[in-house]
């Protein structure tokens, strides 16, 4: 079978899955006043359609904020615009002001899935092929099973085809930034992340790396010539860019303000639900929202998130290989999920994005709570275990976990106890009991009835459970990136 055979049999595997996932429930199905996030993606196209730009993140008598409020940048607000251009023409009754609010039919539910899926098509498949074929080591066979297991990632499906939180959008446009990054392309590459961080603001969790890298490479080329001419080309265009997707919010101060207070909620406070990151479990044992001042909190969230991103930032500013690049890409997404102030769940998908097999899994778990409470246990059961035989099976990913996840320093430290095969049994063995654990805890929260004075027991298991995993592999990716240097095959071919 030649490659173009095994490209289309991916994306079709990639995009059935997407489609059939699409069928079952969706968030805040049929249960009022709020009905959820697919509620609220149809209001921001209503809002977006009926009202003049200056009053899209404004309060007033047609758009009452606590009512969906728009609360992504301008980007988002422009795709909901072309979107409910489409709907006008399809059914007005789904845009119509007011009276459309709580709308759900089956042709709308289909209408707002294929929105979804042809922004898989049109950016987030592509860009996964061509990081897969471009920035990968590996036969062309090893290229197209890595993409098919990015394209099954279970958390991204069922969050954009349950959630309609359009992710792939902004997780395309970083990754399309990454690409144009490792193929020389710094213009384009910084373009396509600034219309990221347009999108979403939760693509700041990328953004330092993207910083350091550029910045790094400017100053290895001189800042006073070559390196200086770059760094203002690169400059220019961001700024460029930025005045474009803000400009209708420019002409008031005050617009620019109420964007960024909108976009930044700093009064929902240090963390919501059961989120799995450090504040929520530690909360558990110290109840820090009593014990410290808002303005506390967010202090000393900004310090440590700063503390623990700033190891990988400058390591890759002084070296900056694309081999460091993606390191620093997971390094500061986990950091930022970990540490940073109003965390949501679903902004585990941006560590997620180049992560590998065992974390990645873990990171759908942690949005089992969210899951269970839009019904979405089969499919998520279902994909999850697609997944990981895919990444097992096709990948050889426990055959070649040292290789994979750069374990030789790991080893080094453990030469003098463990022989190399017992330090690869002992690899498989803590993956075989991660997967494990995470099968128990999700079979016992969507079947068993927690204790009447421990409601939440479950999704705060779910929460401290995952957060281990992802301190351990903040630190461990931190320990990769600061002491192990890149192969000369993968650093002749990333540099």
């Amino acid at each position: 079978m030649d490659n173009w055979s095994l490209v289309s049999m991916c994306v079709l595997l990639g995009l059935t899955t997407r489609w059939a996932v699409s069928f079952n429930s969706y968030s805040g199905a049929s249960k009022p006043p709020m009905f959820g996030d697919y509620e609220a993606q149809r209001h921001w196209q209503e809002v977006a359609y009926n009202l003049p730009v200056h009053e899209w993140y404004l309060n007033t008598t047609d758009n009452n904020l606590s009512y969906w409020g728009l609360d992504y940048p301008p980007l988002t607000a422009y795709h909901s615009l072309l979107c409910a251009y489409v709907a006008k023409l399809i059914n007005p009754a789904w845009v119509e002001l007011h009276t459309s609010r709580g709308y759900e039919s089956s042709s709308h539910k289909l209408f707002m899935r294929t929105t979804v899926l042809i922004a898989d098509i049109l950016l987030y498949i592509p860009a996964v092929f061509l990081y897969c074929f471009y920035l990968s080591n590996g036969s062309s066979k090893k290229k197209v099973a890595t993409a098919l297991c990015i394209l099954l990632y279970p958390g991204l499906i069922l969050i954009d085809y349950g959630h309609f939180q359009y992710n792939n959008v902004s997780l395309g446009l970083a990754l399309w930034g990454v690409v144009g990054l490792g193929s020389g392309w710094d213009l384009l590459g910084s373009l396509a992340f600034t219309l990221a961080l347009n999108y979403k603001q939760m693509e700041l969790y990328h953004s330092l790396p993207f910083f350091c890298y550029l910045l790094g490479k400017c100053i290895k080329q001189g800042l006073v010539g070559r390196g200086l001419f770059l760094l203002l080309k690169i400059s220019l265009s961001v700024l460029a860019t930025f005045a474009l997707c803000w400009l209708p919010f420019l002409s008031e101060p005050q617009q620019v303000l109420q964007v960024l207070h909108r976009l930044f909620p700093v009064a929902r406070g240090l963390f919501e639900d059961k989120v799995a990151n450090t504040w929520c479990s530690l909360n558990v044992l110290i109840k820090i929202k009593t014990l410290l001042s808002r303005d506390a909190q967010l202090l000393l969230s900004l310090a440590l998130t700063f503390l623990f991103v700033l190891p990988s930032s400058i390591k890759l500013l002084t070296k900056p290989t694309m081999w460091q690049f993606k390191l620093a890409l997971v390094n500061s997404s986990l950091a930022f999920f970990l540490f940073s102030f109003q965390v949501h769940e679903k902004s585990i998908l941006l560590p997620a994005l180049p992560h590998r097999l065992s974390a990645v899994l873990c990171l759908a778990c942690s949005m089992l709570p969210l899951l269970l409470k839009d019904g979405l246990l089969l499919p998520y059961a279902v994909t999850s275990l697609a997944f990981l035989f895919l990444c097992v099976y096709l990948l050889s990913a426990l055959h070649r976990s040292s290789q994979e996840l750069h374990l030789g320093s790991c080893y080094n430290l453990t030469r003098g106890c463990l022989s190399a095969r017992n330090f690869s049994l002992l690899v498989k063995c803590a993956f075989g009991i991660s997967m494990a654990a995470m099968a128990v805890l999700s079979t016992a929260s969507a079947a068993l009835e927690p204790p009447a004075r421990l409601p939440d027991l479950f999704p705060v298991l779910v929460s401290i459970f995952s957060c281990m995993h992802f301190l351990a592999s903040l630190l461990y990716f931190n320990f990769v990136q600061l002491t192990e240097p890149p192969s000369r095959r993968g650093q002749k071919k990333t540099n």
